[in-house]
């Protein structure tokens, strides 16, 4: 018996070695990120993950089979001290993200380790990050509004939840600082997950919001996963799939609502052109990888309400150089129930949020989702603003006075509502000096609905600056620091 147990046990290990030596390559070529291995005998499958370097530090994605015996891959970490001829490791599967109840008020990178200086995570399960999205007969075709309480946004452009919502905006106009403000908002309101997932992100606005969020006591239902600006562009490119599969996890496994918030689309985009580079792919118009489409639909797609729960995103989109006619603005467009376009103008004048009510929009603004006092009411704030829009041109050339008693009405409804949709943020507290203010849609409804019907047509624009709900104006008539606006033009 002892000697049978000794041959099973030699011919186990001689098994264990062959196989081990069947999954081992040699690097061939190093380019930057790209790296070349033969296999001598099993070629590898796209995505699978090889681990190269003295003690495996070096993580290598397969992204092509060159031919029988060679694949192509791009490092996710950096590729110091790699040479030809390293002996490289295939690990026999796709990369992996932790899931489970542990990852509540824990940060992770794309690998899933720890970063939060923190204790190593237990009792955790590991999934792939490459998942297919949920099929359509298990998606939920109800729609539902999804409260902010940032009255311009839940007025003119209503989120959806289980949808996909979009800030959009250039550098510096407020992307981050109203997605911060989102998660302070929603995160204590619901009982749901928070999953932050930070794509390209300085280190500073990862280490400020983790701090934010502790202070405010909302951590203990938050995930936040980072790939940082400096890390390489595949680690950059796989950390939004990372986050979610632990989105999914929330979702299919515990039945819970997850919001997910991605700071920022344009860097995910942005490393998929950087990868494609360096694969050697041709580009397209303006430089993007031919398989952008492709790449943003596999990530979108994933993002859905279905039978057990619902993921509701919410997505800074960084607009180059303004230009909304950029591909990749276009391109992430087509996702979304709802655009929220930001202004560098309305910034410069000092009307924050700085959105702009004429370019956002919402599949949402229906009667038959919001209702019909809702609807007309932000149809009328609209053409309000679009009028004032329009005559700013002859106010500049002739003056408020040439208008008529008309039209100056509605100027003066215009500033009024500018100044009343403007909202001091809990998140900007310490630079402004305004404490931040929640408004619920009722208030916010009432609010503009009295603006429009003339009310507060005696009240200096001042009063309605930076202001909660209307009648906060009344309490206290003494003029508030004023927008950079006196000039009706």
């Amino acid at each position: 018996m002892n000697t049978m147990t000794a041959l099973n046990l030699d011919l186990q290990s001689k098994q264990d070695v062959e196989k081990a030596s069947a999954n081992q390559g040699i690097v061939v070529s190093v380019r930057g990120s790209v790296v070349d291995v033969r296999f001598e005998h099993r070629l590898p499958p796209i995505y699978s993950v090889l681990h190269a370097g003295a003690k495996g530090e070096i993580v290598i994605e397969v992204l092509e089979q060159r031919d029988s015996r060679l694949v192509r891959g791009i490092a996710l970490t950096p590729t110091q001290g790699l040479a030809r001829g390293m002996p490289v490791e295939d690990t026999g599967g796709p990369l992996k993200a932790p899931v489970g109840k542990a990852l509540l008020s824990r940060m992770f990178d794309v690998f899933g380790n720890v970063i939060d200086r923190q204790e190593p995570l237990a009792d955790v399960q590991w999934r792939s990050v490459h998942r297919a999205p949920p099929a359509l007969a298990r998606r939920s075709t109800k729609s539902e509004i999804f409260e902010t309480g940032i009255k311009v946004i839940d007025v003119l452009v209503p989120l959806e939840r289980g949808g996909k919502a979009g800030l959009f905006g250039g550098a510096g106009v407020g992307k981050t600082v109203l997605l911060t403000e989102m998660i302070h908002n929603m995160v204590g309101h619901q009982d749901g997950v928070s999953i932050f997932c930070g794509i390209g992100e300085r280190c500073r606005e990862g280490e400020e919001l983790y701090r934010d969020m502790k202070d405010a006591g909302v951590l203990p239902n938050m995930v936040m996963v980072f790939g940082q600006m400096n890390e390489p562009p595949g680690s950059r490119f796989r950390v939004g799939h990372a986050a979610l599969t632990m989105a999914e996890y929330f979702r299919d496994d515990e039945h819970r609502d997850v919001l997910l918030l991605m700071d920022n689309i344009f860097r995910f985009i942005q490393a998929g052109m950087e990868v494609s580079g360096l694969m050697g792919q041709m580009p397209s118009r303006l430089g993007y990888q031919p398989t952008m489409g492709t790449e943003l639909s596999g990530l979108e797609e994933r993002i859905a309400n279905t039978d057990t729960g619902a993921i509701t995103s919410i997505q800074a989109v960084y607009v180059p150089a303004d230009d909304f006619t950029d591909p990749a603005a276009v391109h992430t467009f087509a996702h979304l129930s709802a655009s929220v376009v930001l202004s560098r103008k309305r910034a410069s004048e000092g009307l924050f949020p700085a959105i702009d009510p004429l370019q956002s929009n919402s599949k949402m603004a229906t009667p038959g989702i919001v209702g019909e006092r809702h609807y007309k009411l932000a149809q009328e704030i609209r053409r309000t603003l679009a009028q004032y829009a329009d005559l700013k041109d002859i106010i500049a050339m002739l003056g408020l006075e040439q208008l008529s008693p008309e039209d100056r009405n509605v100027v003066a409804r215009a500033r009024r509502l500018e100044r009343f949709l403007t909202q001091p943020f809990f998140t900007t507290e310490q630079f402004t000096g305004h404490s931040g203010k929640l408004v619920s849609l009722a208030d916010a409804l009432d609010g503009c609905e009295r603006i429009l019907n003339d009310e507060f047509k005696d009240y200096p624009e001042s009063a309605l600056y930076m202001i909660g709900k209307i009648d906060e104006a009344k309490k206290d008539k003494k003029a508030q620091p004023e927008a950079k606006t006196d000039d009706p033009s």
